[in-house]
């Protein structure tokens, strides 16, 4: 032990204190260890590091992309259903249009129809109404002539002609 002024006590170094020797050797022991760790450890953890930062920079860029996509995709099947639902439109609209115009169709071939129809029975009637009218005047023509021969057979009085005349309307309308 050493005394110095002032009474403090300075402990000596010589047992177990702080040599040179060893101090040099525990740096250079550490700085070797730090080259070890630098070249075998660090090197590849921060290779690991940068492969782990490059990963998940290309999961985010992938994502972006699929987003970007889904996006892009999600519109297209917008846009195409507004298409879908304009050309749906366009068909009922189109389908409403030749409904209107097959029934104005089926209503005008029905009244050409109808009117063919009176046409004919117009045309029939009138033929029927010639043949009544003619068998009618063949008719009187026929009573005409047979009342003129019974007058000429048999001269008569008037009372006895409009009597004659009487039976042969009555002999007519049983015939008929």
């Amino acid at each position: 032990m050493q005394l110095l002024a002032g009474g403090l006590v300075i402990q000596a170094a010589d047992i177990g204190g702080l040599r040179g020797g060893d101090m040099a050797f525990a740096i250079i022991s550490f700085l070797v260890l730090l080259a070890l760790l630098k070249k075998f450890a660090w090197g590849p953890l921060m290779n690991k590091m940068e492969e782990r930062e490059n990963h998940i920079a290309n999961e985010i860029d992938t994502a972006e992309k699929n987003r970007a996509e889904a996006e892009k995709a999600a519109r297209e099947a917008n846009e195409q259903l507004k298409a879908t639902r304009q050309e749906a439109q366009q068909i009922i609209e189109d389908a409403k249009k030749a409904g209107t115009e097959q029934e104005r169709a089926i209503i005008e071939a029905a009244n050409e129809a109808a009117a063919r129809i009176k046409k004919s029975a117009e045309e029939d009637i009138a033929r029927e109404k010639e043949k009544a009218v003619e068998a009618l005047q063949a008719q009187v023509a026929t009573l005409s002539v047979q009342i003129a021969t019974k007058v000429i057979e048999k001269e008569i009085n008037a009372e006895d002609q409009e009597q004659l005349i009487s039976e042969y309307i009555k002999e007519v309308g049983e015939e008929q």
